[in-house]
């Protein structure tokens, strides 16, 4: 064999590195160009489920925050072992928490939920009839402007969902919105 086609150990050794190192770099490209595809619907279906509800008492659209999405996933992590509905102590924001048995629930369903206690909320009393509507007074509250959220998956395998909110509503004798 001629000495172009031979190769030393170090030689191999470096090749061998490149290639691993492309591999990688291909597949975490990959891997972060379908997580950033996966976290752009998940924001479209939070935005999505709040203005559509905000736009149905005329308040304005919610726009995304990237902080408060973020303290929404330090606090989620902090329920990672338990996955229980309590509240964070972030008295700046408003929050709204989902917890669902299992993986498949949704950005969609979560908002959808919190939207669906509309029933339970009575403009003229400026009160929630008989269960809680706080969830969704907060997500049509006229003055909040900024929304970030974020969902985990707990130990457990169950879903939990923390969205902030900012400025904070459900202020005791306000009303959400102006009918």
């Amino acid at each position: 064999m001629s000495s172009y086609f031979q190769m030393n150990s170090r030689t191999m050794m470096r090749l061998a590195i490149s290639l691993v190192c492309f591999f990688v770099i291909a597949a975490t490209s990959t891997t972060t160009v379908e997580a950033s595809a996966d976290k752009a619907e998940m924001i479209r279906q939070f935005l999505d489920g709040h203005n559509t509800a905000r736009k149905a008492v005329g308040v304005p659209p919610l726009v995304w925050d990237t902080s408060l999405s973020t303290y929404a996933r330090v606090y989620a992590n902090k329920r990672r072992a338990d996955c229980k509905l309590v509240h964070s102590p972030g008295y700046a924001f408003g929050e709204n928490l989902f917890w669902g048995q299992g993986r498949q629930w949704s950005a969609a369903d979560a908002t959808a939920a919190w939207v669906a206690e509309k029933r339970w909320y009575n403009y003229a009393s400026n009160a929630c009839s008989g269960q809680e509507c706080t969830h969704y007074t907060q997500v049509v509250w006229r003055t909040t402007t900024r929304v970030g959220c974020a969902k985990i998956i707990c130990n457990s395998g169950d879903t939990f969902i923390a969205c902030e909110y900012y400025p904070p509503g459900n202020y005791i004798g306000q009303r959400p919105y102006i009918n």
